[in-house]
């Protein structure tokens, strides 16, 4: 257990992938092994899904107060992903980074990039691969939630995404959705450990280095 006075800095992980590629379920995944990751609900313009519930899975907000947030500098990041636009807001993750809290974004490569811009240092930005486009279709159709035009639509999109891979920290293939979440569980152990999200570093080394003889 870390000692109470060794709060370290919070971290921001960002998971993007294709539509299909698995980044939801090793976001389920990943919190499930470990509960001390909270996923950022994100303010969106879309309906409620069945199953779904309010401020839970997602704020849900009408076109007029999305666009209030967006007026009022109260959204780090937002987008309009298949017609309709969602956002995260700014002070839950103030607090949580401020808590030493880590907080997951499910969000695409135009989110990653606003988050990037307003808090850089504390951003792990990781990229979720398909095996081949050909899987990915697969999955896509066995979903079965989708229409034709809606999956050639998201093909479309996926080849777009993929091509902003290397404007990320990580890249992995997910052809094993159990290997690639172990992969992203390690990623995120060595990111909690860089000196930068230790603040108290300083204080402790100087306690030693002059210590009385």
């Amino acid at each position: 257990m870390d000692h109470p006075l060794r709060t370290r800095r919070g971290l921001l992980i960002v998971l993007s992938s294709p539509s299909g590629a698995g980044k939801s379920t090793i976001s389920r995944k990943l919190m499930a092994e470990d509960p001390t990751i909270t996923m950022s609900i994100s303010a969106t313009t879309r309906g409620m899904r069945p199953g779904e519930v309010a401020d839970v899975d997602y704020h849900f907000v009408d076109d007029a107060t999305f666009q209030n947030l967006v007026d009022t500098d109260e959204l780090a990041e937002w987008a309009y992903v298949f017609g309709h636009r969602y956002g995260s807001p700014k002070e839950p993750i103030k607090e949580a980074l401020k808590n030493g809290v880590d907080t997951l974004f499910d969000i695409d490569w135009q989110g990653t990039q606003q988050l990037e811009y307003a808090f850089r240092t504390d951003l792990v930005r990781i990229f979720i691969l398909p095996p081949s486009m050909e899987i990915l279709e697969e999955r896509l159709r066995k979903r079965g939630t989708d229409s034709e035009s809606v999956i050639n639509d998201r093909m479309r999109r996926a080849a777009a995404e993929i091509g902003h891979w290397a404007e990320y920290d990580y890249v992995l293939t997910n052809d094993d959705v159990d290997q690639c979440t172990q992969k992203v569980r390690a990623i995120v152990e060595a990111e909690r450990l860089r000196r930068e999200r230790q603040p108290y570093l300083l204080k402790t080394v100087r306690e030693l280095v002059e210590r009385p003889n």
